[in-house]
């Protein structure tokens, strides 16, 4: 089994890896070639920063967005999404203007609002609440650093939600796709546990 890691800049890369690796990932490739994507077995899209940039950048990989498309949507391949990679999903991002998603998962990405209750960013250990029997996810804490928040078209879309001044999406999951706002990779045994279960998920 090949898990493609996908290096297009995004700074959360490393520990992504390294944290795929202590969950038990033994064939992983990090990789900015479109073709060693195509033809993994599983694939991971990590992000963090802004949406319009790291959209940006994975199109400027040639033929990269093809290349996933061809692997999750014709083959049926597992995909996740952390944090941006997640958001990247949407059909777009209001972040720095507005910025054509992958459209995979129908919804937008838009500021969150700060209150007296719910600071911005949203920063630190918090509780993932299912919102329907899955079998990657389980009810548990985990580390989230985000200011925007995926509000997505189709309420069956969301997987998990997280409180911060009212629900917010926590996770999305569809066919073979899930995209987690949180990071496992700093999220410790929560993390590692849910790493796992994604190099054995079946769907």
């Amino acid at each position: 089994m090949t898990l493609a890691l996908i290096d297009y800049g995004a700074g959360n890369l490393r520990s992504v890896e390294n944290a795929l690796r202590a969950a038990g990932c033994d064939d992983l490739v990090v990789t900015a070639d479109s073709d060693v994507v195509a033809a993994a077995d599983r694939i991971v899209l990590p992000g963090v920063g802004a949406f319009g940039a790291c959209i940006g950048a994975l199109r400027a990989i040639d033929g990269m967005e093809q290349a996933m498309a061809a692997a999750v949507q014709d083959r049926g391949v597992p995909f996740l999404g952390v944090c941006v990679g997640m958001q990247l999903l949407a059909t777009q991002g209001e972040e720095h203007g507005v910025h054509a998603g992958l459209g995979w998962i129908p919804g937008s990405v838009s500021a969150m609002v700060p209150s007296a209750a719910a600071r911005v960013p949203h920063m630190g250990w918090n509780d993932v609440v299912p919102a329907r029997p899955h079998p990657m996810l389980t009810p548990g804490e985990a580390y989230f650093l985000h200011g925007y928040r995926f509000d997505v078209d189709d309420a069956a879309d969301v997987l998990a939600t997280t409180a911060h001044g009212g629900a917010v999406t926590a996770a999305v999951a569809r066919d073979t796709v899930i995209g987690v706002q949180f990071h496992p990779e700093k999220s410790q045994s929560y993390g590692l546990a849910f790493l796992s279960r994604f190099l054995e998920w079946r769907p």
